[in-house]
């Protein structure tokens, strides 16, 4: 296995859970300085903080919308992702609402999603989490599909909050839906070097996880996301 000497610029350095503190989410913008990651990824209510906590860093603030579930009106996501750049985002993770692609809702779908590209406006990039725990195979070649038509930046496999997180077969299908010029984000379950390099072989631009730093370190953590 080759040494990937750029790890650091692969990884969004996630908190995500709901008792995440002040001292918690400043501990991991500083862990994200130290070893140059692409961003934080945090809830919106923790952007405007890590905006100021980042400034100057070429770390970016990456928030989530819609999440866990992705299920709220397709406005509500919307807004929350114009109000997360208004506070400093650079980046959006927003989660898809599932009920509508299982149903066959694709008007309402696309939608959803580009609804959400538009809130995030110019120079913001979009990725489209789709909770692939979730879909059949032919559902998430629909998910990536639709995302790209949107303009979305990247899809992502997985909020880390479901029945599962990323594969090797689900990121090599994604990547050959979306193409090349597209980043795919593999999330949830990625918690060693070897884990980070078997997604990047299969087509991962990203990794989101809360093990940053043991997979820079190439150690194990326990961590789910």
């Amino acid at each position: 296995m080759n040494t990937i000497t750029d790890m650091n610029r692969y990884i969004d350095h996630t908190l995500l859970k709901a008792q995440a503190a002040a001292a918690e989410i400043t501990a991991v913008c500083e862990e994200a300085k130290t070893y140059e990651f692409a961003s934080v990824c945090v809830n919106s209510s923790w952007t405007s903080y890590c905006a100021g906590l980042l400034a100057g860093s070429p770390v970016k603030v990456c928030t989530v919308v819609g999440f866990p579930l992705g299920a709220m009106k397709s406005e509500s996501k919307a807004f929350e992702a114009k109000e997360a750049v208004a506070d400093g985002a650079q980046e959006i993770d927003m989660v898809i609402n599932v009920g509508m692609l299982k149903d066959r809702e694709l008007v309402s779908f696309e939608r959803d999603i580009r609804l959400v590209r538009e809130a995030c406006g110019a120079g913001v990039v979009l990725k489209v989490i789709l909770e692939t725990c979730l879909l059949t195979d032919e559902e998430k070649v629909i998910a990536c599909e639709t995302a790209k038509s949107c303009g979305a930046d990247f899809v992502k496999t997985s909020t880390g909050f479901s029945t599962g997180g990323a594969t090797v077969d689900d990121i090599k299908l994604m990547r050959k839906t979306v193409g090349p010029q597209m980043g795919v984000k593999a999330s949830g379950g990625v918690r060693s070097y070897e884990d980070a390099h078997r997604v990047i072989e299969a087509g991962a631009s990203r990794i989101g996880a809360s093990s940053g730093v043991s997979i820079m370190k190439g150690l194990v953590s326990d961590a789910s996301y």
